[in-house]
């Protein structure tokens, strides 16, 4: 079975893998669909409750009420039914003389009171040192069954007895009732039904200390929350917290399972789009290189599922992802104008997967805008850790710009802990460039850096060998460098390319004059071989370049410098005297190089570098018209030889390049003052 696919056919099913796996990671419950912030009006419909749902506590109500639970004790009564029984007996044989009659609405009315629950009117000492008994609340144990009941809805001793005689009172006004329970020894029988237990009281003040009840209250179906225009109080927004809470967490999708399913396709198709044209618009050369495309789809990728899981995990642990790094992996590879539209549609996920995602989001764009600019001057060793700091610091700012619009948020400390250890994750998770370095067959900016330093071992064996060549690829750098800034090419990687694209020529390093001078026998080594042989020698820096860089394992970006600096042109000067000798016009093989033709706009620039730094020193006049008249001159002999037939360098960046290098040739040959001698008196 064929699976050599077309290029454009990999990328698709690239972007389909990446598509298909967003759909399965998108969320799959009905989202809570309402913004709202304290003390700002309610901008909905009025809100109604769909469902029952326990208000919730926020975390300074319960550690309040948990400190409150420390710092009082909750008496424990058992109600005692023997002693119920022992007072409704003993009435029952009092005589009431002439007023018997009174006898079971008084019993009635007892037996009442004693259901409620009587207390002593004496006050209970507990142990010195621990806490005072509350006078509010109190349990009250019937049966197996204990409730917590208020003080006042049981009575003291006293209590009972002036509760028995109002109501005596009140339903016979004709009889002296206080006289009537006094003489008959009514009075005397009241005694308290609720006998405190110390144990029992000390034990349930230990589990009240530990264990806060997480809720409040309770919202039933079809209950008004909020109405419109309303001003979102704190209660309200504690409602909505936890309206909201429960709505994501238990309320289920009532509708077809495949409308849910649609939404997320279309959700997961648009961030794909978004991707792919933000690269199209900003440099869609990346198309054409897979490594460059695949790469960018597995950051973005990447950047999604750490989105994902860490708010699986909870809301606080997306705080601790180090998301700005993203920014640094990109800017390693990639121009900023790719850099920052990718860098924002990788951060787009946030918004869906993660409960405060707008906030997430401008945190973490602000923070890799500002990481793009300080890693430039904060990159090597210890000064990560500055850069992270930085990034700390942004993180914070606007993290604290959003409490003070919205200070919801109770767990602040934390939040502030987590983004410093995801700020400090940076330093730990930059050198995984090198692995996707070595994965995806790129090259990083920072290893441009190193190859472009001129204290590396090859280029200082080149220094060795081969000074001549070495002071001219030096030429070249600079001369490219001026170049490729004025039409923004990647500047990093013409310098690193025009230091090895003569990197051959210390195979035999007298073979090319640059290196003859000063040396004993100069300008011998082509005497005595023929105008072929000599091509063949010169020609040969080439492959030999690409031996040499083999062995030292430069990148593929780099020898491409040297098979296209010269393309697939003829070697001038023995070509001519080959021909000029009458030698076969048929038979010129020989005198072309056997590279590829310049593609990149970088190669281009290197190769007119090359060929104006070489010849310039055949210059006589050193006048503005001379110079213009020499880089028009070098620039369509390369066009009219074919060597910018595959070129992706416009004629609108062909004029600006032109134009530096007109210029830069004049103050690089600029007219010097003569000195006078002196005049000896």
């Amino acid at each position: 079975m064929n699976l050599n696919l077309p290029k454009f056919d990999r990328r698709f099913v690239a972007m389909s893998i990446v598509f298909v796996i967003l759909v399965l990671i998108m969320p799959r419950t009905a989202k809570f669909g309402y913004d709202y912030k304290k003390g700002t009006p309610w901008p909905y419909e009025t809100l109604v409750a769909q469902f029952d749902f326990p208000i919730l506590k926020t975390a300074e109500q319960i550690e309040e009420e948990r400190e409150n639970a420390g710092t009082s004790v909750v008496p424990y009564y058992r109600k005692s039914q023997e002693r119920t029984n022992t007072v409704i007996k003993g009435i029952e044989t009092l005589d009431f003389g002439r007023h018997a009659s009174l006898k079971q609405p008084i019993l009635s009315r007892v037996r009442d009171i004693y259901e409620t629950g009587v207390l002593s009117d004496a006050k209970i000492k507990l142990d010195k040192g621990s806490a005072a008994l509350s006078r509010e609340v109190i349990f009250v144990q019937s049966g197996k069954r204990a409730q917590k009941f208020p003080v006042s809805e049981v009575y003291k001793v006293s209590d009972a007895q002036n509760k028995l005689l109002a109501e005596v009172s009140k339903a016979y006004p004709s009889v002296n009732v206080d006289s009537l329970l006094d003489k008959s020894g009514v009075y005397g029988l009241i005694i308290p039904n609720l006998e405190f237990d110390r144990s029992m009281t000390e034990l349930s003040h230990a589990e009240s200390a530990d264990y806060i009840s997480p809720t409040s209250g309770y919202v039933n179906a079809d209950q008004k929350i909020v109405s419109k225009g309303e001003i979102v109080t704190a209660e309200i927004a504690q409602i909505l917290d936890s309206y909201k809470e429960e709505y994501n967490k238990m309320y289920g999708y009532d509708g077809p399972r495949i409308l849910i399913w649609l939404g997320n396709i279309l959700i997961a198709l648009a961030l794909v789009v978004i991707l792919y044209l933000s690269i199209y618009y900003t440099n869609r050369d990346i198309f054409k290189e897979n490594n460059r495309f695949y790469y960018l789809l597995a950051i973005f990728l990447l950047t999604a599922l750490a989105g994902f899981f860490t708010g699986k995990i909870s809301t606080h642990a997306v705080y601790a992802v180090p998301f700005a790094v993203t920014a640094l992996y990109l800017q390693a590879f990639f121009r900023r104008r790719v850099v920052l539209p990718v860098y924002i549609v990788s951060l787009l996920p946030l918004l869906i997967f993660a409960g405060s995602g707008v906030e997430l989001f401008v945190m973490f764009l602000a923070a890799g805008v500002v990481t793009l600019y300080t890693f430039n001057y904060f990159n090597r060793g210890w000064l990560q850790f500055i850069n992270a700091l930085i990034i700390f610091l942004v993180l914070v700012t606007v993290y604290f710009g959003f409490r003070l619009i919205d200070p919801g948020s109770s767990e602040v400390w934390r939040t502030i802990l987590n983004l410093f250890f995801g700020s400090m994750l940076t330093v730990a998770f930059y050198p995984l460039i090198f692995l996707f370095e070595k994965t995806f067959n790129l090259v990083s900016n920072t290893r441009l850096q190193e190859l472009a330093d001129t204290n590396n071992k090859v280029l200082q064996e080149l220094s060795s060998k081969a000074p001549g060549t070495f002071q001219h690829s030096l030429q070249v750098m600079n001369m490219a460098d001026a170049a490729v800034r004025a039409i923004g090419g990647n500047v990093l990687l013409v310098r690193a390319g025009a230091l090895y694209h003569d990197l051959g020529k210390m195979a035999n390093p007298l073979c090319f004059i640059e290196n003859e001078s000063g040396v004993p026998g100069a300008r011998r080594f082509h005497d005595g071989l023929t105008p072929k042989q000599s091509a063949q020698a010169i020609i040969r820096h080439v492959s030999d370049g690409m031996e040499i860089a083999k062995e030292h394992g430069l990148p593929d970006v780099i020898t491409d410098f040297i098979l296209t600096h010269h393309g697939t042109a003829s070697t001038g000067y023995f070509y001519n005297k080959y021909l000029n000798e009458g030698g076969d016009p048929n038979d010129v093989a020989d005198f072309f190089y056997p590279g590829k033709k310049p593609v990149s706009k970088e190669q281009v620039i290197l190769m007119l570098c090359d060929s104006l730094e070489a010849a310039s020193r055949t210059l006589k006049e050193f006048t503005p018209e001379a110079f213009d008249a020499f880089v028009e001159r070098i620039v369509a002999g390369k066009m009219n030889d074919g060597q910018f037939d595959q070129a992706e360098i416009s004629i609108c960046e062909l004029e600006k390049v032109k134009s530096v290098l007109k210029s830069y040739l004049g103050q690089l040959y600029h007219e010097r003052i003569e000195y006078p001698n002196r005049v000896k008196g």
